[in-house]
């Protein structure tokens, strides 16, 4: 029995090896198929283009490091994927981030919200029949911040007016405003300017014994040759009511899917974000947010970061104003997981506060980046605290108190929502 017990050790201990081997095996692959599902996110973020610094005046700096009280910008980052876009030869662009398909050239006729929403169910284009009203997320998600004026890859997507971009390049999206504009009242959707960068909730029907129709929108100039010369003190042409579209097909990009970690941060599941639940508590102007994201040890994590204009406008939660009609709808434009401060706006009315995001913005073509982009989580007011913009809507502040001012009012000091990457 011992003879027969010697003579089968090596056997036993190869066997054993092979075993453990086999075990340890299953679980790396285990692990590694375990990793690739986690890093796999559907709401894909993507970069915003901007690759240079600026200070507090909007001029360009060459570095800054960790440490410096201007580091932590959107350059400093680069997060999110580059944008890449393909032409399909057909008059449609593909997003090979987002998987969606986009409209090349959009018609030069303008629309009123539904005019809009029905020209893209009835459009043909590409030899595809499923064409649809964009998202404002995914509109968004088009908007290169690289120089601005336009704010679009004009490479792969044409504007109405390539030659003379102007303020009445704005697009409608899908997503009307669930609260009251002094412009729209509660009949207000949002749109995207992609020569200024913003979003905003634009009037979207007509009022009394108005004819809705389709035209060409206000401040649209006519092609060379046609019509009165732009700047010769006449009115601009056609109806402010009237906006631009640019149809989209594919799945719906952009749903949330928020976690609570129950430590002060929720992480969205989605994106592969983590977020602090509560604000900074206080407004601080953009050097100082820049800082306190840096200096940040929350939930026992060092790499918080200011976030960047397309990563804070992943948020929003566009069912939600302070001033909505529905009762059920009324709060800050942001899942209710999160917890927004509380301010009395410049009209004295109950709101929530302006964020600040890591890029810079200027205000015409060719001048400095003297400002830094903003979400509006509550109304997007103007010099009276009235509800000008919707609350969701994307704007841009002066950096400091002494900086220029752009139009509206200006705050200066904003919020602050911390951002970390998950991996």
């Amino acid at each position: 029995m011992m003879k027969t017990l010697k003579n089968n050790t090596p056997l036993r201990g190869i066997f054993l090896i092979l075993l453990v081997f086999t075990i340890q095996s299953c679980r790396f692959k285990g692990t590694e198929s375990s990793a690739v599902k986690d890093n796999v996110y559907n709401f894909v973020q993507v970069a915003t283009g901007q690759v240079s610094l600026y200070d507090e005046d909007g001029d360009v700096i060459k570095a800054v490091v960790p440490g410096d009280s201007l580091f932590g910008q959107d350059a400093n980052y680069l997060t999110g994927k580059k944008m890449s876009f393909e032409k399909n030869g057909d008059g449609t662009v593909a997003d090979l981030n987002t998987g969606l398909v986009w409209q090349e050239i959009p018609t030069s006729e303008g629309f009123d919200w539904q005019g809009a929403y029905e020209y893209c169910e009835n459009l043909e284009l590409g030899g595809y029949h499923d064409w649809r009203m964009p998202t404002v997320k995914e509109l968004f998600s088009i908007s290169d911040f690289s120089s601005g004026w336009p704010y679009l890859d004009t490479n792969h997507f044409s504007l109405v007016n390539n030659e003379n971009p102007d303020k009445s390049e704005q697009y409608w999206s899908s997503n009307k405003y669930v609260g009251h504009t002094e412009e729209g009242g509660f009949h207000a959707a949002f749109g995207v300017n992609h020569v200024t960068g913003h979003i905003k909730a634009y009037r979207a029907e007509a009022g009394i014994g108005e004819k809705a129709h389709k035209g060409p929108p206000e401040g649209h100039q006519p092609p060379p040759g046609q019509g009165p010369p732009p700047g010769n003190g006449g009115k601009p042409m056609g109806n402010p009511l009237f906006k631009h579209v640019r149809a989209v097909r594919g799945s719906i990009y952009g749903t949330n899917d928020f976690q609570d970690n129950k430590n002060g941060t929720i992480t969205d599941k989605a994106t592969g974000l983590m977020w602090s639940k509560n604000d900074s508590g206080k407004g601080l102007n953009w050097e100082s947010a820049l800082s306190y994201a840096e200096n940040s040890e929350l939930a026992g994590y060092s790499d918080w970061r200011l976030p960047n204009v397309k990563e804070l406008q992943s948020i929003v939660d566009y069912s939600f104003a302070p001033n909505a009609k529905n009762p059920k709808q009324v709060g800050p434009s942001i899942d209710p997981m999160f917890s927004c401060s509380e301010i009395s706006n410049e009209n004295g009315d109950k709101d929530y506060p302006y964020y600040w995001t890591g890029t810079s913005a200027r205000f015409q073509k060719g001048k400095p980046y003297y400002y830094a982009w903003y979400v509006a989580f509550g109304r997007a007011v103007n010099k009276e605290g009235l509800d000008f913009h919707g609350a969701g809507a994307v704007r841009f502040d002066a950096k400091h108190e002494d900086g220029p001012a752009s139009e509206g009012g200006e705050r200066y000091y904003n919020y602050v929502r911390l951002l970390r990457n998950v991996d």
